[in-house]
C-alpha cells in the first residue's frame, strides 16, 4: 500500500501529517465528539504551531449563550434532540482529507456522469488509476443517490459516491431533500456492505453553491436521525471538513443536535431552526401535514387511512394552491408536485376507473394489467427505490443465467441491451430479483439513445409472464427508458408473440411497443445490428436453420457467422 501509518512519536492526537506527503490516521488518533473537552484552549488536531491547524478544538459554542440561556432556555420545551452518549461516542469531527482515514468508507462528492474532474479534490489522485476505471462502468449516479466501488490506494477499504444537488432559493426544500438523501444513502450503503465506519467530507459543494452553514444543519441532523435508527450498525461517523469556516460552523452546530450534557441540550432548544426536520431529517412540507377527508360524493375506499381529529395546528394551516407548478413534473423537485388532495383525487378516480372497467386483457388470457398508470413522479419514487436496492445486492445468479446482457452497437451506433427468451425459465426464476437486475443492467444504457434486441427462438416452449408484469416492468424502467428507447428488434417472432405485442401497443404503452421491428431470420436481423456486434446463442443458430430450411444461408460451424449463399 502506498500509505504508511503515523508514527506516534511524530503525531499528535488528532492525527496531523508528518513530514512525509502520506500518511494514515487511525480513528483512535482522532477524539470523539463525546471525549472532546469543551474549553476554547483546545487545538482540533492538537498543538501544531501550523496556523492553518490552529482554530480551537470544539470551542464550546454554548458559552456565550448560558447567560442568556439561563435555566430556562428550553422554556419547558422537550428536547428533539435529546443527550444520547452512545451516539455521541460513534461521532468525530475531523479537519482534513478523508482519504487519509483509516476507515472502512469514505465519500466522494461528485456529479452524475462520476469522473474525475468533478470529484472531491485529491481522491483520484491518492487512490490511483483504478477508482476511475471502475468509475466510468457504473453508469452515473442520480442526484441524491449512491454508489460505491473499491478503494484501491486508499487506507480505506471502499469509496461511496453520492451527487448533491444544486442549489436555487426557489427550490430550497427540493434541494435540501436531496441533500439529506445523499447523507442517508451513504450511511444505507455503509451498513449494505457490511461495513461500519464512515467519513464524511462536505457533499455540498462550492460550485453547486449550497450555502454552508444550513447544509451543515442538513447533513447533521441527516446522520443523528439515522444513527438513532441503526446506531447498533454504525460504529463511527467522521465529518470531515478542509476549510476554517466549514470547521467553525460544525464546531457550532454539532452541540445542537449532539448534545453532550442537560445544559447542552438545554440551551439548543432555542437555538435550533424551527425546521430540524421529520424523522430522517427531511424537511417538513407544511402542506403535506393537511389530513385528507373523504372526497364529496365519493364514498370512502377500503385503502382510505382513518380519518383523525384535526390539531388546532392543522386547521390554521391554509391549503396551498400549487397548480401553477404543474410545469415542474422534474422528479429532481418531487417536494413541489401536485397538492395533496388533488392527488389523493386523481388516485381514487384512477384506481375507481380500473376497478369498474371491463378486463378484456384478462379475458383474452393475457393476466391483469394491475392498477391504475403512474404520475412522472411516482414513476421516478418508484425506479430510484428499486435502484438503490439493486445496487446494493448480488445478482450473479441471475447474470449467469445468460437472460439479459450487453451487446455492441447496432448500425446506428447505439449501444444494444440482448435478450433471450429460451433462457427465461419462469419455474426457476425468482422474479424479483430478475427484475433488479434488469433495473441494474439497462440504468447505464436508458440515459442515452439504445436498443433492444429479442431472440425469441425457441422460447415459444417456456412459460412467460403476463402482460400486468410487464406493465410493471416498464414503470419501473421509467419514462426515460421510454423516450431512449429507439427501437426493439425482435428475431423469429411467431404469431402468438406478434399478438401479444399488439395487445401491448393498445393496451400498455402505445409508444415503446411501436418501435418493435420483426426479422424472421439472422440476416435480416444484421441489416440492424451488425453479426460482430451481436454474442448470440447456438440454439439460435439451430433454430434459424429448422425454420427457414437454410435457404439461402452458409453457417459457418466454427466462428457461427452467417453468410448469404453465393
Amino acid at each position: 500500500m502506498m500509505y504508511q501509518a503515523v508514527p506516534t512519536a511524530t503525531t499528535s492526537r488528532g492525527g496531523t501529517p508528518t513530514e512525509s506527503a502520506d500518511y494514515v490516521v487511525t480513528l483512535d488518533q482522532i477524539p470523539r465528539w463525546s471525549d472532546v473537552e469543551q474549553r476554547s484552549s483546545s487545538s482540533l488536531e492538537g498543538e501544531t504551531g501550523d496556523p492553518a491547524h490552529s482554530n480551537p478544538r470544539y470551542a464550546n459554542p454554548l458559552a456565550s449563550s448560558s447567560s442568556e440561556a439561563g435555566g430556562s432556555g428550553g422554556n419547558g420545551m422537550v428536547s428533539k434532540f435529546p443527550v444520547d452518549h452512545e451516539i455521541n461516542s460513534k461521532i468525530y469531527l475531523w479537519r482534513g482529507e478523508p482519504w487519509n482515514l483509516e476507515v472502512d468508507a469514505v465519500v466522494n462528492s461528485t456529479n452524475e456522469n462520476l469522473d474525475e474532474a468533478h470529484s472531491s479534490p485529491g481522491l483520484h489522485a491518492a487512490a490511483g488509476p483504478g477508482l476511475a476505471e471502475q468509475c466510468a462502468t457504473l453508469g452515473g449516479c442520480r442526484t441524491g443517490m449512491a454508489k460505491v466501488t473499491n478503494a484501491y490506494d486508499l487506507p480505506a477499504r471502499r469509496v461511496i459516491h453520492t451527487v448533491g444537488p444544486k442549489y436555487a432559493v426557489k427550490y430550497h426544500t427540493a434541494a435540501e431533500n436531496a441533500l439529506s438523501h445523499c447523507y442517508r444513502s451513504c450511511l444505507e450503503l455503509l451498513i449494505d456492505n457490511g461495513l461500519q465506519s464512515i467519513a464524511m467530507d462536505c457533499i455540498y459543494t462550492e460550485a453547486k453553491n449550497y450555502p454552508r452553514e444550513p447544509a451543515a444543519h442538513v447533513a447533521i441532523r441527516t446522520v443523528r436521525r439515522f444513527l438513532e435508527k441503526q446506531k447498533d450498525q454504525i460504529s463511527a461517523v467522521v465529518f470531515c471538513t478542509t476549510t476554517t469556516s466549514d470547521t467553525e460552523i460544525y464546531k457550532r452546530l454539532l452541540p445542537l443536535y449532539f448534545p453532550r450534557d442537560e445544559h447542552e441540550e438545554e440551551v439548543a432548544i432555542s437555538k435550533l431552526p424551527a425546521d430540524v426536520g421529520d424523522e430522517n431529517g427531511e424537511t417538513v412540507i407544511d402542506e403535506r401535514k393537511i389530513r385528507i377527508q373523504a372526497l364529496p360524493n365519493k364514498p370512502p375506499l377500503r385503502s382510505f387511512p382513518a380519518l383523525v381529529e384535526r390539531s388546532a395546528t392543522d386547521h390554521a394551516l391554509v391549503r396551498r394552491n400549487s397548480n401553477h407548478l404543474d410545469s415542474y413534473l422534474d422528479p429532481a423537485f418531487m417536494s413541489l408536485i401536485k397538492d395533496p388532495d388533488e392527488r389523493r383525487k386523481e388516485q381514487w378516480e384512477k384506481t375507481a376507473q380500473a376497478q369498474s372497467g371491463f378486463n378484456f386483457v384478462k379475458l383474452l388470457g393475457f393476466g391483469d394489467l394491475g392498477g391504475p398508470p403512474l404520475s412522472p413522479a411516482e414513476e421516478y419514487s418508484l425506479h430510484s427505490r428499486y435502484l438503490a436496492k439493486a445496487n446494493s445486492l448480488n445478482l450473479s445468479e441471475i447474470a449467469e443465467m445468460k437472460i439479459v446482457y450487453r451487446g455492441g452497437v447496432d448500425t446506428e451506433g447505439h449501444p444494444v441491451m440482448v435478450v433471450v427468451g429460451a433462457h427465461f425459465l419462469l419455474r426457476c426464476l425468482d422474479l424479483e430479483r430478475f427484475v433488479l437486475y434488469v433495473i441494474k443492467e439497462f440504468e447505464p444504457l436508458i440515459q442515452k439513445p439504445y436498443s433492444i434486441v429479442y431472440f425469441h427462438s425457441a422460447a415459444s416452449l417456456q412459460v412467460q409472464p403476463d402482460l400486468g408484469w410487464m406493465k410493471r416492468l416498464q414503470q419501473i424502467l421509467g419514462r426515460k427508458h421510454q423516450r431512449n428507447l429507439q427501437a426493439i428488434y425482435v428475431l423469429h417472432p411467431t404469431f402468438h408473440l406478434k399478438a401479444t405485442i399488439a395487445t401491448m401497443q393498445l393496451f400498455v404503452d402505445n409508444v415503446v411497443w411501436k418501435k418493435v421491428v420483426y426479422a424472421d431470420r439472422l440476416l435480416q436481423l444484421f441489416k440492424y445490428v451488425p453479426r460482430e456486434q451481436l454474442t448470440i446463442p447456438d440454439f439460435v443458430f439451430q433454430h434459424d436453420l429448422e425454420v427457414n430450411g437454410g435457404k439461402g444461408l452458409i453457417v459457418d460451424p466454427r466462428t457461427k457467422y452467417v453468410y448469404q449463399r453465393p
